[in-house]
């Protein structure tokens, strides 16, 4: 899928961190229970780190104790991008920034969680930046 913000792998290297490039462009993880935004509080708007798009805020962040921040929808519906992945010997649903296709994390659905959607958009803190509602 072509994104609106598409640079040579080279600039993004230059423009993010490596751990933020292991992340966001070869979709790695992060450690679970260290990323800085899984149990904060703050009121506001999550961000792709690599483009600023905005993806999630925060009414819609829950705690579900599975050691990333947990959403249950994004802020707009064509925000992200779903994308089935075969990898690690499962089926699993990605999430990927709509705008520049930075990898997100993955959506998981009917795991029992009491939220509107019955989905867990389970996201690296990583690949977020938390924009606090002044």
């Amino acid at each position: 899928m072509p994104y609106e913000i598409d640079k040579p792998d080279e600039q993004w290297r230059t423009e993010l961190t490596p751990a933020e490039y292991r992340v966001l462009r070869q979709a790695g993880t992060e450690p679970a229970f260290v990323g800085e935004y899984t149990n904060t509080k703050t009121t506001g708007v999550y961000s792709c780190r690599a483009c600023g798009a905005e993806l999630f805020r925060s009414d819609t962040k829950f705690e579900s104790h599975c050691g990333w921040p947990s959403f249950y929808d994004p802020k707009d519906s064509d925000a992200v991008e779903l994308i089935e992945d075969r990898s690690h010997g499962m089926v699993r649903t990605e999430v990927r920034c709509a705008r520049c296709g930075s990898h997100l994390g993955h959506v998981f659905e009917g795991e029992g969680y009491p939220t509107p959607t019955d989905q867990r958009y389970c996201i690296n803190s990583i690949s977020l930046r938390l924009t606090p509602n002044e």
